[in-house]
């Protein structure tokens, strides 16, 4: 999470704001969204629920990029529920770094990789210029030495 925080104030240095999430456990909104899944299969002539992550997430505008500790498996989990735009970042494989620091930019998953993740989708989207999202991408590679 303070990672996130921390991208949050990079993007917002490029005039680019955006919410961050807390997700407690993945699994159990996995479950509850499976849950809801199998009760509307079951009562079709009943009116459909909505799993708890898609009523949170419905009518959100921009991408939503989930970030986790664990391997992008762990958060994918919920991505068929999730509306709109999808990507995860997370630390798969194994890791040759000497600090915790190092370890989350090798996987990606420190302040100035999410904010070029979230960068990178809002150019797709067309929510913001792609030049931008290449400047913010140069910016980020030369003061932190994320490959462009």
């Amino acid at each position: 999470m303070p990672w996130a925080l921390e991208a949050q104030k990079l993007l917002r240095y490029w005039g680019v704001n955006v919410d961050v999430w807390s997700v407690t456990s993945w699994t159990r909104l996995r479950r509850e969204a499976l849950a809801t899944d199998e009760w509307n299969h079951q009562h079709p002539d009943e009116p459909q629920r909505t799993p708890y992550v898609t009523a949170r997430l419905a009518g959100q505008r921009g991408p939503v990029v989930a970030v986790s500790d664990w391997m992008r498996a762990v958060p994918d989990q919920i991505a068929p529920f999730v509306p709109g735009d999808w990507s995860s970042l997370g630390t798969d494989g194994f890791g040759l770094s000497d600090t915790r620091a190092a370890l989350r930019r090798h996987f990606g998953v420190d302040a100035p990789s999410i904010a070029l993740r979230v960068v990178e989708r809002l150019a797709r989207q067309r929510l913001i210029d792609p030049v931008m999202a290449r400047a913010v991408a140069r910016n980020y590679s030369r003061e932190f030495g994320i490959p462009s």
